[in-house]
């Protein structure tokens, strides 16, 4: 099937079956299709303006590299979750400033603080088919690996044209399986500074034991600035910068939502893996999920304990150690949830309907031969299973670094066209970052505790697989001479090693150096196999999507892509659910906050709260329909990891909150989604407003977004 033709096949599918329309996380450019849908379900604004990534509400949309965000007024201010700030809240704290505790307000401008480094705000431009140009010159006669290369040349050239443009980030991602591609053009801003964030016992209030739960009760928001140079382009930080003007914003509802309303959410959506195959998807549940759940569990312990009664080390891994509680979690919500939905049964029926249809004709068969895809996947999985358990190494802060510094010197004797995604010039600024962050994110007693129980998961993996090179440097250089004799710890020094030649990297007497030039062959060869298999796969797995489009149309089935961090939009309705004997209300309340009040651990929201609860001083945020002040609501919108932060839009696009969560029952929608318990979590706008208006003064931003 050509790309034209393929294009022409996800339209017509996208026009059809409604029943299931809540469920995807679809394009922007799909929108025509989705108009009638749309406005039955209540949007009151022209469906095509979901579709112009030049115009609000879709160019208000940015994304932080890993959370969603928006811009909420011309002065660059950015809302998003507190959890997507809360690295640059922990890098900006320190003991006796204790910004994750006490939160953060900027009196002005020049109080906002500088982000940790490398937050980035990247502001969506566009969103272009590139198909054609990235199959360009691949055959079936190519290997696995120079299918590979075929492809990663045709990317890079694409990405190399696009970011000739100034400040702009371009990269090409991959829709069914690699059927098709779209080129995402970006603005990069790199200067972004940290304006607001509540206090911890409101923007995380029931932390870990509340995660992934319903009732909640977390105002989980924060805001970020962008700012760039005095002639407007995009630059780093400097002290002479000014507030970014966007193109749009969005503007902030007047009046909240109620039960069964109408709204949209728009972000970047990591990844889901509801194509993949039957077989993959037992493997994960079977296999990987429980072994991925075991070392974030491990690691989560091993750094309570490694930083025990160290205030210093406890804030310096805070934000490490909070990203692994939300996996390790999420993990036992997705077992928990394959089992309950039955899974496994439901993609076998799936898939044996769709093979069915292609052995039932020869040049279907000969087209989308599956039996090439499964034996790839087979040895995929294993693989993955194996590069799980050796990656904890990367837990080792000085070893990743180390390492990461001696391939930027082998990379750099090549032409940049020809170097490896991630060390060409358009890296470089981001690694330096990175490299630096180190020094707030780095306690050498904790690091090293975290390396040797990595190395204890990594002797797991069979002996075949490991590099007996490296670990023979280990040992020969010992844990004590590791640490005690390594210079990486400085952030200068390890900086430094940026502009250093291979030779030098070899003639070095570092530890974690020797350890990263003793690890390199092996690193190659590795990486060499995983690249003539990824070709295979991409030449497999591709032939077999064309087929499952091929046979939905045939079916008159909508069958939309797995998410892959590119601008997507979802929508759904206000509403809660009945959940074995409970009944989940749609809406949260202040009352039901104070009622979780402990004023200890999670539970301690601050005193000025409470009191402004408990004497019900809502002001003008009260929800009438509710007669109180809400906090957080649910929804039948569709997102996942990476719609962090995705603002959630009204019937008019009006800003009314912020996506933040799932339940831990529906966190199997990645793989499976079921409208029966896929429910979505937001911050209500009500108390992000009261919160800001009523608790900690942020009237000066209250006046910028329009709402005082």
């Amino acid at each position: 099937m050509t790309a034209r033709i393929l294009a022409v096949a996800v339209t017509s599918l996208l026009a059809s079956t409604a029943a299931l329309a809540e469920e995807g996380m679809w394009l922007p450019r799909q929108t025509p299709s989705l108009a009638a849908e749309l406005k039955s379900k209540g949007l009151q604004v022209d469906p095509a303006t979901l579709a112009d990534l030049q115009k609000a509400p879709m160019n208000a949309i940015a994304s932080l590299g890993g959370c969603s965000a928006a811009f909420l007024s011309p002065q660059g201010l950015v809302a998003t979750n507190h959890h997507c700030v809360y690295g640059s809240i922990q890098y900006n704290s320190k003991p006796g400033q204790d910004y994750l505790t006490d939160g953060f307000l900027a009196a002005n401008l020049g109080d906002e603080l500088a982000a940790a480094p490398g937050t980035r705000i990247y502001v969506i431009e566009d969103l272009r088919d590139v198909t054609a140009q990235m199959n360009k010159g691949v055959t079936t006669r190519l290997t696995g690996a120079a299918r590979y290369e075929k492809m990663e040349a045709n990317r890079k050239a694409l990405v190399s044209a696009c970011e000739k443009q100034p400040n702009r980030r371009c990269d090409v991602r991959a829709y069914y399986g690699g059927a098709t591609y779209y080129l995402q053009q970006q603005l990069e801003i790199k200067d972004v500074r940290l304006v607001y964030a509540p206090a911890g016992g409101i923007g995380n209030f029931g932390g870990e034991t509340d995660n992934w739960m319903w009732p909640r009760h977390t105002g989980d928001f924060g805001f970020y600035r962008a700012y760039v140079a005095p002639d407007g382009t995009s630059a780093p930080y400097a002290a002479t910068n000014v507030p970014y003007k966007p193109k749009a914003w969005l503007k902030v509802a007047t009046e909240g939502v109620k039960e069964n309303d109408f709204v949209m959410v728009a972000g970047f959506p990591g990844t889901t893996s509801r194509l993949v195959t039957a077989a993959e998807a037992k493997f994960n549940f079977e296999t990987m999920t429980p072994v991925q759940q075991q070392l974030l569990n491990d690691y989560s312990a091993a750094i309570e304990k490694a930083t025990a009664g160290d205030p210093d080390a406890t804030i310096k891994y805070a934000s490490i150690i909070k990203g692994a509680d939300n996996y390790k979690k999420k993990y036992l919500g997705e077992m928990a949830g394959a089992d309950r939905i039955g899974l496994a049964a439901r993609k076998d029926a799936a898939e044996a309907e769709y093979r069915a249809w292609i052995a039932a004709d020869p040049k279907r068969a000969a087209m989308y031969n599956p039996a090439t895809l499964d034996a790839l996947v087979a040895e995929a999985n294993q693989s993955a299973l194996d590069n799980v358990r050796m990656g904890t190494l990367g837990r080792a802060q000085l070893l990743s670094a180390a390492r990461n510094l001696y391939r930027w010197s082998k990379e750099r004797q090549k032409p940049d066209a020809q170097r490896e995604s991630g060390y060409q010039d358009r890296d470089l600024l981001p690694t330096q970052q990175r490299l630096t962050a180190i020094e707030r994110r780095y306690v050498p007693k904790v690091d090293r505790a975290l390396f040797e129980q990595a190395l204890t998961e990594y002797r797991k993996a069979p002996a075949d697989k490991r590099d007996p090179a490296l670990e023979a440097k280990i040992a020969e250089l010992g844990m004590d001479r590791i640490y005690a004799d390594t210079q990486l710890g400085d952030t200068a020094t390890r900086l430094a090693w940026l502009n250093k030649s291979p030779a030098e990297f070899e003639a070095s007497t570092d530890p974690f150096i020797q350890l990263a030039v003793a690890s390199y062959p092996r690193d190659i060869a590795r990486e060499a196999e995983a690249k003539d298999r990824a070709g295979k796969l991409q030449a497999a797995r591709s032939a077999y999507m064309r087929g499952m489009l091929a046979f939905a149309e045939s079916k008159g089935r909508t069958l939309y892509p797995d998410a892959n961090g590119s601008l997507r939009f979802t929508y759904g309705k206000v509403t809660g659910k009945a959940v074995d004997g409970q009944v989940w209300t749609p809406f949260t309340t202040a009352e039901g906050l104070v009622a979780k009040q402990t004023g200890k651990g999670e539970f301690a929201a601050p005193q000025k709260a409470i009191d402004l609860i408990k004497a019900k001083d809502y002001g003008r945020w009260t929800a009438p329909a509710l007669g109180t002040l809400p906090v957080d609501f649910m929804s039948t919108v569709d997102i996942t990891n990476g719609n962090s932060g995705s603002s959630t839009l009204n019937a008019k696009g009006e800003f009314v909150g912020l996506a933040f969560d799932g339940t831990l029952d529906g966190v199997i929608a990645d793989w499976q989604y079921d409208p029966t318990i896929n429910r979505t979590i937001h911050v209500d706008s009500r108390f992000m407003l009261w919160t800001m208006d009523k608790v900690d003064g942020a009237q000066r931003l209250l006046r910028e977004m329009g709402v005082m």
